[in-house]
């Protein structure tokens, strides 16, 4: 749905595929006739043939009349695990050959088949609010044009001092302003890999979760979004951050949650654009789950006329008109469209809504 700012957090991690054991046991056995067995059985001490030449000579050669090669000669030949000695041994490694590294071997194949077979969260939204609405409401992007430019601010860089030396906060601080510059930018994804060192470093620090919501919260990763901006508002409550905790747990379908947080924007009292960007998304969240009266009777007080028309107005009105439309209420749906068009012609696709009703 929409946002306006954003700010808290939390995280996680994952393992890789565990080793395996392989068919060898890593031991190789001397070579018969080689001059290396020292063992006291048969063929144990020298050969004759090491006698004559000098033992272990420059290109010497045992009694089998087959030149020396160094162990790393023999492992290379065999995939670098030891050269077969008995024939049980030969035939485990042309069936090792035959049908390739056991699942739980690692391998650079095995590895990149498992990094391009990772999944990300998608969320298919059910109700055509969001759809709807995308480009009216923005959503991720509206507290963006409210972001001072892309520098810390110095209590944040304060609270960086305070937890390490100020060589490291000064390296840390220019990384954090370098995330929130890739997420002004809208590159979300660069944005996401430069924060998530720093919240392992500065878990204490509100901004830090807070700049890893919202770029989990743009590339669709919700639960990691959520965790993030719940530790962000923990550790330094902002109710703008609200709407947009709201619209993951939407996404999430925790509807409990969801009602959680419309509660806490009410008792916050936040601004207007803020109010209005958590109704949308409470409105969108029952029109989800089918209950397209309970979703305009929240939007009831968007229907008070404005004493000047801001952007969340627009914003409110559309998501009012498609939900009426959605419900079947054609006159109203008509109203609330023309009422935007006639304010903002090229808002979202008014035009074509309009269209499609007939006017």
């Amino acid at each position: 749905m929409s946002e306006d700012r954003p700010r808290r957090p939390r995280s996680g991690g994952s393992s890789g595929p565990r080793r395996g054991s392989g068919a060898s046991n890593g031991r190789s056995r001397p070579a018969r006739g080689s001059g290396d067995n020292r063992s006291g059985g048969p063929g144990g001490g020298r050969s004759r043939g090491d006698d004559k030449r000098g033992g272990r000579g420059a290109g010497g050669r045992g009694a089998g009349g087959r030149g020396r090669r160094t162990v790393g000669q023999r492992r290379e030949e065999y995939g670098g695990r030891p050269e077969p000695r008995t024939e049980a041994e030969r035939r485990a490694e042309e069936v090792r050959k035959r049908r390739g590294p056991r699942r739980t071997e690692r391998t650079p194949e095995l590895e990149r088949e498992q990094i391009e077979g990772r999944e990300i969260e998608q969320w298919v939204d059910e109700g055509s609010v969001r759809d709807a609405a995308l480009g009216a409401t923005q959503r991720g992007a509206a507290t963006d044009r409210g972001r001072p430019a892309p520098e810390v601010d110095p209590e944040v860089v304060a609270e960086i001092h305070e937890a390490l030396d100020p060589q490291r906060a000064a390296r840390l601080s220019e990384r954090l302003a370098s995330a929130s510059a890739a997420l002004d930018r809208e590159r979300f994804d660069e944005a996401r890999r430069m924060v998530t060192p720093l919240v392992r470093e500065l878990p204490q620090v509100a901004a830090v979760h807070e700049v890893s919501g919202l770029a989990n919260y743009r590339t669709g990763r919700w639960r990691h979004a959520a965790q993030s901006l719940e530790l962000a508002r923990q550790l330094k409550p902002d109710p703008s951050l609200l709407p947009v905790l709201a619209d993951c747990y939407r996404a999430l379908k925790r509807w409990d949650d969801v009602d959680t947080v419309w509660n806490d924007v009410k008792k916050a009292s936040p601004q207007h654009d803020v109010m209005a960007e958590a109704r949308i998304v409470v409105a969108g969240a029952y029109a989800d789950r089918g209950d397209l009266s309970a979703a305009i009777a929240l939007m009831q007080p968007a229907q008070q006329p404005p004493k000047r028309v801001r952007a969340h107005h627009l914003r409110q009105w559309y998501v009012l008109a498609d939900l009426y439309d959605r419900a079947g209420d054609t006159v109203s749906a008509t109203r609330w469209f023309q009422q935007i068009a006639s304010r903002e012609p090229n808002f979202a696709d008014v035009r074509d809504r309009l269209r499609s009703l007939g006017r």
